[in-house]
């Protein structure tokens, strides 16, 4: 069916008929007409961010919470180079995102117009695909095209740059065809004859590990379920990356905890010295691998990954597999189950052996302090008086990004947002921000550090104008912490730039904004603190004043590999020795 209409109301057209009910944006010039649209209809809510970034992230969260593409309209030049932040994050971390930026007049197009930047130039190597739209027949299409490649295959962010004059000129509309929409169809099904070799394999495993991303989650609640099934059927271990946290339950009794630079000592040490090492949805990222030629070595690899640029692109492996997550752990048990559902019982008996052992070494121990708040216990008190809230936890960057991974437990997917493999202060505060617009009733927190969330604070007007409930949890050691972290263990301890000199009153800040303020220093009010935080019916920042010097650990220092980690804490109570063997 088309229908005969102006540029700015196909935009609002063909976001109804994606079935958006929620874009984040900041008007200018060059999207005028399109605001003008949105004025005039009531289907798409369109929430006013205080900075194009904030729009970008929050579109993010809204997505990563739901599991439907968000989006975001910002205006020409500054207002689409706003959004290149949260467009390279998006990439990074595979979130489906549609940028809709408004561009000047096509005549005006390489003549230097105000506010006019080559958005798809500067855009490319940061989104998934972008357009130029100099057509307005060419509208409705490319924008249903837009939300087909961003949410297709290995998810990630698109951007469609619409030259003003576009939006004022008719054109015909068109609206989404049913069946297949492009010429982009990504596989699904991985190959048989190699999905049957990993199940051999699995069969005959002494040390197997599932070692999961954020492919899992992406890929739907299916695939989450699939994979649980699995390893409830093998009794492998099972650890994640950063991304991939909730896919398969914390409290699971097969479950290692996190992996990587400051993941679990069981979990790296498993990793390590693996015989089977089974990837799900991950891409092998530097901040888990470690020294690559060091990692896992003496496993048999297996890859699976929507995206066959991942495969042995970093490391690689002898059973690759190129699909869709869920199909493929769909058609591993299915095989599985059909021969016979073996497994080396006694080699993973031996296996969990050493893996208790392990765990004994209490890698996440920290002293204790009756004078001040560590920050671990922060998180261990906030996870203990919110687990059986119906929670979503956003987090900014740095030490308390890595505390909150480690403290705070994960029980169903699509409940943790965090930036992971760009790694953007500012993230976690407009996330935030679209959790709670997609979640109304839920309980959100963003922990963040102080230095993080100063870069985004402008959204919590966004928070107060919405009436949006979100926590603002604050870990405030007054320095940029993991930055001091490394400059200590590193560095010789010379701290260059790691701190600020004029930190704002954040209980000031809030009550200027119109939100609630709280702050607590002392550990003996943490929890008291914590419920008037959780029973205020409005947005709330929390200023959470923590140990200063306190080091996040375990730890891989960069370039070394997954058994010479830095214990911290356990390290110094002997149970370790040079070489990572357990002392107990």
């Amino acid at each position: 069916m088309t229908r005969q209409m102006t540029g700015a109301k196909m935009v609002v057209q063909a976001l109804r008929d994606q079935g958006v009910d929620t874009v984040f944006g900041y008007p200018g010039g060059a999207v005028l007409p399109i605001y003008d649209e949105i004025f005039q209809q009531n289907d798409i809510r369109h929430i006013l961010v205080r900075h194009e970034q904030g729009a970008v992230h929050a579109a993010e969260g809204y997505a990563r919470s739901t599991g439907k593409p968000g989006v975001a309209i910002v205006t020409s030049g500054p207002g689409a180079t706003n959004a290149v932040t949260g467009l390279t994050d998006a990439l990074m971390d595979s979130i489906p995102i549609i940028v809709l930026s408004g561009q000047v007049p096509t005549f005006a197009i390489g003549s230097d117009a105000f506010q006019e930047a080559d958005t798809v130039g500067i855009t490319r190597p940061c989104t998934k695909h972008n357009w130029l739209v100099k057509d307005p027949d060419r509208l409705s299409e490319t924008i249903h095209e837009a939300f087909h490649v961003a949410t297709s295959g290995r998810p990630g962010p698109v951007l469609i740059d619409v030259p003003k004059d576009v939006q004022f000129a008719d054109g015909t509309y068109k609206e989404p065809t049913k069946g297949p929409k492009s010429h982009y169809a990504p596989q699904l099904k991985g190959d048989m004859a190699v999905i049957t070799a990993l199940v051999e394999a699995m069969e005959t495993a002494k040390r197997p590990v599932f070692y999961t991303g954020g492919g899992v989650i992406n890929s739907g609640p299916a695939a989450s379920q699939l994979l649980r099934e699995l390893v409830e059927a093998t009794g492998f271990p099972i650890t994640s990356s950063l991304m991939g946290l909730g896919a398969y339950p914390a409290s699971g009794d097969k479950w290692l905890g996190m992996l990587g630079m400051h993941g679990l000592y069981e979990a790296n040490m498993a990793m390590h010295d693996c015989d089977l090492m089974i990837n799900v949805g991950a891409r092998f990222d530097d901040r888990i691998t470690g020294r690559i030629d060091a990692f896992s070595p003496g496993s048999v690899k297996a890859h699976i990954d929507i995206d066959p640029s991942s495969i042995n692109k970093v490391i690689h492996v002898e059973l690759p597999i190129i699909g869709d997550v869920g199909h493929v752990l769909e058609d591993i048990l299915k095989v599985w189950k059909s021969r016979g559902r073996k497994t080396d019982r006694e080699g993973l008996s031996l296996w969990w052996h050493q893996i208790e052992q392990w765990r004994k070494v209490n890698c996440l121990s920290y002293k204790r302090s009756k004078t001040s708040i560590k920050p671990q216990y922060a998180l261990e008190r906030l996870e203990a008086l919110t687990k059986d809230y119906d929670r979503y936890i956003t987090t900014e960057v740095g030490q308390h990004q890595m505390w909150a991974a480690q403290f705070l437990g994960f029980e169903a997917p699509n409940r943790w947002m965090t930036s992971g493999g760009l790694g953007t202060m500012g993230y976690g505060h407009p996330a935030s921000i679209g959790v709670q617009l997609a979640h109304p009733d839920a309980l959100v927190i963003n922990v963040a550090g102080e230095a993080s969330w100063l870069m985004n604070m402008q959204e919590m007007g966004t928070a107060v104008q919405y009436r949006l409930p979100v926590k603002q949890f604050i870990l405030n050691n007054e320095r940029l912490g993991m930055v001091r972290q490394w400059q200590e263990l590193l560095h010789g301890e010379r701290y260059s730039q790691s701190w600020s000199e004029a930190l704002p009153d954040f209980v000031k800040l809030a009550e200027a904004f119109g939100a609630k303020g709280i702050v607590c220093s002392d550990p003996a009010d943490l929890d008291d603190a914590i419920m008037e935080m959780l029973n205020h019916d409005g947005p709330v920042i929390f200023d959470c004043l923590v140990e200063k010097h306190e080091n996040c650990f375990p730890m891989i220092p960069s370039g070394k590999a997954h058994n010479e980690m830095l214990m911290g804490d356990a390290e110094t109570q002997g149970v370790i020795d040079a070489k990572g063997s357990v002392l107990v």
